[in-house]
């Protein structure tokens, strides 16, 4: 049983849930920082200059990687519920991870 369980495409069900629970944590966050452009715009801007810090941008990256790893696991599984089983879709997941790497280290070079 416990095989089953390091197979690459269970891997990526794993990383679609956790990549999903944790978009689904930070979505009330980010509401609240746009309430503040409305409600408290000098908090806004301590916020902005907080997050201009290193280890906030690292957080980002972090957050783009999950919303691309998100995004490339749905089209994953639309994939297999809607095309037929074949065995290089192993191959595509381990794509899709690459893709999502890309992506979000792309956005992290433009903002350091």
């Amino acid at each position: 049983m416990r095989v089953a369980r390091v197979h690459p495409l269970w891997l990526a069900y794993v990383l679609h849930r956790v990549s999903g629970l944790a978009l689904a944590l930070f979505l009330p966050l980010h509401f609240w920082v746009l309430s503040l452009a409305l409600t408290q715009p000098e908090r806004l801007d301590a916020f902005l200059n907080f997050a201009d810090q290193p280890l906030v941008k690292l957080a980002e990256f972090g957050l783009i990687f999950l919303l691309a790893v998100h995004i490339f696991g749905g089209l994953r599984l639309m994939a297999m519920e809607w095309l037929p089983w074949s065995a290089p879709q192993k191959t595509l997941a381990a794509g899709a991870l690459g893709v999502a790497f890309v992506i979000s280290g792309t956005f992290f070079l433009q903002v350091v």
